[in-house]
């Protein structure tokens, strides 16, 4: 293999000096193998550093995915660390950068010593971005990248420690709350758009009772409802891969049409397909009004002991939504609140019944909400 010439840029901080610098996707590959030269041998560093985890296929598919997208963005660096005996610094004219050159090392003296070029760098963040970058045979992407040279192991662990672990992750209801500014429709922005109109809206059951950051909002009483809660149970009604959706909308502006038996699934499709995100805004306002008047005391009820309107009770009847509104048709229209209230009217429940002793915290309960549902109902599940 052919040497690397990376032009960079030294950063001096607290933890030593470092170097960063953008690399093509294939050059890092030439240099960087997953590690698989240190998985021959175990110690708490490597193990600490997750050097010998195995890598998460989901990950590393939706990834895949994602790098096709024109969206596909890797704004943070990938972390490596480079044996020093493979990395040379030389200045420039320009004075601005500096030259790192990574070659292999050989050791006529100690052949077993010697490191071939694509064993050079240890990855310490990024693996799984790489190995999608690889497997989505994306070459010329271009990635951030930091190189610390000849740190031992120890430092190495305490750089995966601050990347990894000392990062606090963006609140997903705040994530899908940013999809307002995205200037082109997405089933995401969809979501978010009918989620903000059910807050809103007087005659929502949902009005001023849902967490739109996920955190209570401020001089508000009664939310018991996270927005990514509501986005979550959505979003499968409308689309089977949002980011490829999304995708497309940004590409080509339209969406084609689905067969019936997609449909059938995404109930809510051919209503985005077509921008009548009102429509699906009026169904749930129906589905959920319908709900609120069978057991009005119950949902009137802001108590912990009382799951109607929290997460436990919301799954349960989001996933209800689906063979509820097949119930009445299988064409994309609005089905009445009167029509849901009549299936509820079957349902044997009561307003105490709404309790976490009968419907357990967590999916189980969720579950068994939906599957009384069915049975009471009898509609096709």
């Amino acid at each position: 293999m052919e040497n690397l010439t990376i032009p960079v840029f030294a950063i001096k901080q607290p933890i030593g000096e470092f170097y960063v610098g953008v690399i093509r996707a294939d050059d890092l590959l030439r240099i960087c193998r997953f590690d698989y030269r240190r998985m021959q041998y175990e110690n708490e560093y490597a193990d600490y550093l997750g050097i010998q985890r195995k890598l998460n296929r989901t990950r590393i598919s939706d990834i895949k995915k994602y790098v096709g997208t024109i969206d596909a963005c890797f704004p943070t660096s990938i972390v490596i660390s480079i044996d020093q005996k493979c990395a040379e610094i030389s200045e420039t004219e320009r004075q601005d950068f500096l030259l790192l050159k990574v070659t292999e090392y050989v050791d006529s003296e100690a052949p077993q010593l010697s490191i071939a070029l694509d064993q050079v760098a240890t990855i310490i963040d990024g693996q799984h971005r790489l190995k999608g970058l690889e497997e989505g045979s994306n070459p010329s992407f271009e990635l951030p990248i930091s190189i610390f040279i000849g740190a031992d192991e120890a430092t190495e662990a305490s750089i995966f420690s601050i990347v990894n672990l000392a990062q606090t992750k963006v609140n997903k209801s705040l994530a899908y709350d940013l999809f307002e500014y995205a200037k082109t429709r997405s089933p995401e922005k969809t979501c978010h758009e009918i989620v903000v109109a059910l807050d809103k809206l007087e005659e929502s059951p949902f009005h001023a009772q849902i967490k739109r950051l996920g955190v209570r909002t401020e001089n508000r009483f009664g939310e018991t409802l996270s927005q990514a809660t509501i986005v979550k149970g959505l979003l499968p009604y409308i689309s089977k891969d949002p980011l490829l959706d999304r995708d497309a909308g940004k590409r080509y502006g339209f969406w084609e049409p689905a067969l019936a038996a997609a449909n059938s699934k995404r109930i809510f499709y051919e209503f985005f397909r077509n921008d009548e995100d009102e429509k699906i805004l009026r169904i749930v306002i129906n589905y959920f009004k319908a709900i609120s008047e069978k057991w009005p005391t119950a949902w009137a009820g802001t108590g912990k002991g009382n799951i109607i309107k929290r997460t436990n009770g919301f799954n349960g009847f989001i996933r209800f939504l689906r063979p509820a509104y097949l119930y009445f048709t299988t064409r994309p229209e609005i089905v009445s609140k009167d029509d849901f209230a009549k299936l509820f009217d079957k349902v044997k429940l009561n307003d105490a019944d709404f309790n976490p002793e009968k419907f357990l915290p967590g999916s189980s309960g969720a579950t068994t909400l939906y599957r009384t549902l069915v049975k009471d109902t009898g509609v096709d599940a």
